[in-house]
């Protein structure tokens, strides 16, 4: 066993299956493990862990469609992709939202945007700046 992990982050999810897809096909990360309450998506450098918030809990939490955005949180991940405009469709084919192309900033090498998940979690991505 290696003592080398991966920098990553866990994100608890209603809905499991459909947050995986929705992370696994908008940042192209393959799920390299799964079982019944959680997903492991990863890249060579990151690991993403999609865990199911467990159902008794999960019964008490009302999704919206489209989702009520959770800006009121301390944290937002961002994550890099090869391209906002890819990333913006797929994301909208996956239950969630990338801003508009026109709320994109530029900042230190990267284009990025702020958008949200299938469960109203906020996030961001960013492109290597031109």
């Amino acid at each position: 066993m290696s003592l080398k992990t991966k920098p990553g982050a866990v994100i608890f999810a209603k809905q499991l299956e459909r947050m995986a897809t929705f992370y696994s096909e908008v940042l192209l990360l393959p799920v390299t493990h799964a079982d019944g309450d959680h997903m492991v998506l990863e890249s060579d450098v990151f690991q993403l862990v999609m865990h199911a918030i467990p159902r008794q809990i999960a019964d008490t939490i009302a999704i919206s469609d489209p989702p009520a955005i959770r800006e009121e949180t301390p944290i937002k991940l961002f994550f890099p992709v090869a391209s906002l405009a890819d990333a913006r469709a797929r994301a909208a084919l996956r239950g969630g939202q990338l801003n508009p192309s026109s709320h994109e900033w530029t900042a230190r090498g990267f284009r990025a945007c702020d958008g949200h998940d299938p469960e109203g979690n906020v996030l961001q991505l960013r492109e290597p700046a031109p």
